[in-house]
């Protein structure tokens, strides 16, 4: 639901701030005050085209930002696919800004945005109606989803069905590609997977053993060094004058003497007879290390050669021994396939017939219901339009068997519409008249209101070439989509305005040689001022009041129905 809509240097607006309501929201005003400039802004900000003629005359740029709540649950997940966060409160923020340089920026939820990302986020917010921008129903690929929401659950068991059956079609015919080849290509392919095979088998790879060796080659490369500073470190340590051995040797021989004398001086003695200990236990791992040393320059090489045979399979099948040993239990499972591939040809093909038979029933199934539903819209529809004085009008959910199938079955569905007589049926997109498109989509919104995940609706020049009991009809029909969904309507119908839960008047003032377009929430005062200024045109008169207001109670009984 759009709660707020600012707008500053827009065509005739300076700035304005307006928060709409939940259910029917009626803008109004004289002709020429710009009620089409507040439905352009919204526009606008949702993703519209735009050129330098939307910014306000001696201004550089032009800003509109919406914020809108989102409660249902499916459009949230659409809305997050886009990677568009919604906060815990459910609510988004979309801005846009045109300068006269051409150039466009978008944010939402302070997110820098493209416009057609914005574009397709609004396709899931708003629908706007009376110019061809943000129409989810002018959009063939829709309709199947929306004749689908009119077929409910049942529909919806059979898809589930045909989701799980198509999912094991594709496997199936995946594997059965996999080992549907002709003899060369079988050769081809098993001599190279068998070349690949041998070669990582004959290396007989371990895992890990790449660090092992690139620490035993970095051992041998440094041998030399390694010798001389063990020598130097027994040296220190046992074998030369004046070692740490003989050192702490003499200091032992001196505390005994100490001690013999001065008993609590033990404790010293002990502690140095410990060193000395750890010394000798030291002094024999440096020398076994030393016998340990080995300067065969032959083990270098052939831990250098070991190592390029690693790095050499490494660099052909996957970057590490690990991915490289992956490849081999690829190889094999890819020969085995083929070793037994007529076998599994066969296995596969009748799986695939099985299973396409299975799909076939459960789509003749699914179309079946979707055409039952199709044609009970179509009658309801047909007389929703009748109502709205388009009696000669003809609706028909055309449904065709489209080239084989996918996960939503055989069926290619699409609204066309004739409206009026002697018209051939055409594409909802063809409708030429702006009023008869939103009566159009007023009776598809009325039969889809329950079902329609579109939260907010906006109809503009839905009232064209109406009056009396058509207009009446459709205000009520509005009522019916308002009780599911936000409406945003802008009339000239006293009928229409009698029906809104809130009401806005749009108005134009000049000061000083300027024009300007502002919006303004009536009051329950003004509210019947408007309606009657919409009966009996500029002159209120104590009749047209009176009429006003009976025709707001009337309207007001009308809705608690």
């Amino acid at each position: 639901m759009i709660e707020k809509l600012y707008v500053s240097n827009f065509a005739l607006i300076d700035e304005l701030e307006v928060d709409f309501g939940p259910g029917l929201n009626v803008l109004s005003g004289e002709t020429g005050a710009g009620k089409s400039i507040i439905i352009g802004s919204l526009n606008f900000v949702l993703g519209g085209k735009a050129d330098k003629d939307i910014i306000k005359s001696g201004c550089d740029m032009t800003e509109a930002s919406v914020l809108v709540y989102i409660e249902n649950e499916e459009v949230k997940k659409e809305l997050e696919g886009c990677d568009v966060h919604i906060d815990d409160d459910n609510y988004i923020l979309i801005k846009r800004t045109f300068n006269r340089n051409g150039k466009s920026s978008c944010k939402i939820n302070g997110k820098t945005a493209t416009v057609s990302m914005v574009k397709e986020i609004s396709s899931f917010i708003v629908d706007i109606h009376g110019q061809h921008d943000h129409q989810s129903l002018l959009n063939p690929k829709s309709h199947i989803v929306m004749l689908d929401r009119l077929c409910g659950d049942e529909l919806y068991k059979e898809l589930e069905k045909l989701k799980s059956l198509y999912g094991e079609y594709k496997i199936i015919s995946k594997k059965l590609k996999e080992i549907d080849m002709n003899d060369k290509d079988i050769q081809d392919k098993v001599e190279l997977y068998k070349y690949q095979a041998d070669e990582i088998e004959a290396a007989g790879l371990k895992k890990g053993e790449d660090a092992e060796l690139s620490e035993r080659r970095n051992i041998l490369i440094n041998s030399v060094r390694l010798q001389e500073n063990i020598s130097e470190c027994l040296d220190s340590l046992y074998r030369g004058e004046g070692s740490a051995i003989e050192n702490i040797g003499n200091a032992i021989y001196n505390l005994e003497s100490i001690s013999n004398i001065d008993e609590e001086q033990k404790k010293l003695l002990e502690s140095l007879n410990d060193a000395y200990s750890i010394i000798e236990d030291v002094v024999k791992s440096v020398r076994a290390y030393e016998d340990s040393m080995n300067n065969d320059p032959e083990e270098l090489n052939e831990v250098e050669e070991r190592l390029q045979t690693i790095y050499d399979l490494k660099n052909k099948y996957g970057g590490s021994v690990e991915k490289v040993l992956e490849h081999l239990d690829k190889v094999n499972e890819k020969l085995n396939i083929i070793e037994n591939s007529e076998a599994l040809a066969k296995e596969y093909s009748e799986k695939k017939k099985e299973t396409e038979g299975k799909i076939r029933k459960v789509c003749a199934k699914i179309s079946e219901i979707r055409r039952n539903t199709a044609h009970m819209a179509e009658n309801k529809i047909v007389n929703i339009l009748k109502d709205l004085s388009m009696e000669n009008a003809v609706f028909s959910i055309q449904i065709k068997d489209k080239e084989g199938f996918d996960e939503n079955g055989i069926d290619s569905v699409e609204f066309l519409i004739s409206a009026n007589k002697g018209e051939k049926l055409k594409p909802l997109s063809k409708i030429a008249s702006g009023g008869e498109m939103s009566r159009v989509m007023l009776a598809l919104k009325n039969i889809l209101a329950d079902v329609d995940n579109i939260d907010t609706f906006v109809f503009d020049e839905i009232d064209t070439g109406i009056s009396g009991r058509t207009a009446q009809k459709v205000a009520e029909k509005m009522i019916g989509v308002s009780k599911n969904h936000q409406i945003l309507c802008i009339t000239h119908l006293p009928q229409i305005a009698a029906m809104a839960d809130s009401n806005y008047l749009i108005e134009k003032s000049s000061n000083n040689g300027s024009t300007k377009t502002n919006i303004v929430e009536l009051s329950e005062e003004k509210v019947y001022n408007e309606i009657a200024r919409l009966i009996g045109g500029a002159q209120i008169t104590k009749a047209t009041l009176e009429a006003a207001k009976e025709m707001k109670i009337m309207a007001d009984k009308l809705k608690e129905n």
